[in-house]
């Protein structure tokens, strides 16, 4: 009901602000395609460490996996509305020269997403460790969080200020929480007796 209710509301708010007066259709689907890849990041998390209450690990997983072909959707349909609106503006962006600093963090995120689901679809193929494997596709995830947010948090939108703050604060919180609970970053003791 929390998690619902944290993503409900930042969008609802967002439905209703008075910005999207002046916008065109186009403008407004890539906006909302944002906003709702920030939302799926919230439950991501949750999902990879089966900490969804009333999903099995394995159930939760599989989850996982669609829900990131769907963050990956929602990050194109966001980036080629905009391209639509304002291709200027999406190149600059895309070549790290555009002068809001919200677009960088932004690009960085967008290929932290593409990054992390290529590696995903090709984790039989690189033949990784599974530990390496986990570290490297949470390090984008990482990569992925931080940019989204610092990327939310500093565009003045369509999204109110209170309730993106928090779903932004929210977001951060549950994926260090995740990340403790998986425990990545540990080194396995060894098996055989002390020397």
């Amino acid at each position: 009901m929390a998690l619902t209710a944290a993503v409900a509301i930042p969008i609802a708010a967002a439905a209703h602000s008075p910005l999207l007066a002046w916008r065109d259709p186009i403008y407004i689907l890539g906006g909302f395609a944002g906003i709702l890849g920030l939302c799926v990041l919230l439950f991501q998390p949750l999902l990879a460490a089966g900490s969804l209450p009333g999903l099995l690990l394995h159930l939760a997983r599989k989850v996982h996996r669609w829900t990131g072909i769907a963050l990956v959707v929602l990050v194109l349909v966001h980036v080629s509305a905009l391209w639509i609106t304002s291709p200027p503006d999406v190149i600059d962006a895309l070549l790290f020269r555009s002068p809001t600093p919200f677009a960088v963090w932004g690009v960085v995120a967008m290929w932290a997403v593409f990054a992390a689901a290529l590696l995903a679809a090709m984790r039989r193929r690189l033949r990784l460790r599974p530990r390496v494997w986990r570290i490297m596709h949470v390090s984008f995830a990482i990569v992925i969080v931080v940019g989204t947010v610092v990327h939310a948090v500093l565009i003045e939108g369509a999204m109110e200020a209170v309730s993106k703050v928090a779903l932004c604060t929210l977001v951060l919180l549950v994926t260090l929480g995740s990340l403790a609970r998986v425990k990545l970053w540990t080194r396995r003791k060894p098996s055989g007796p002390p020397a």
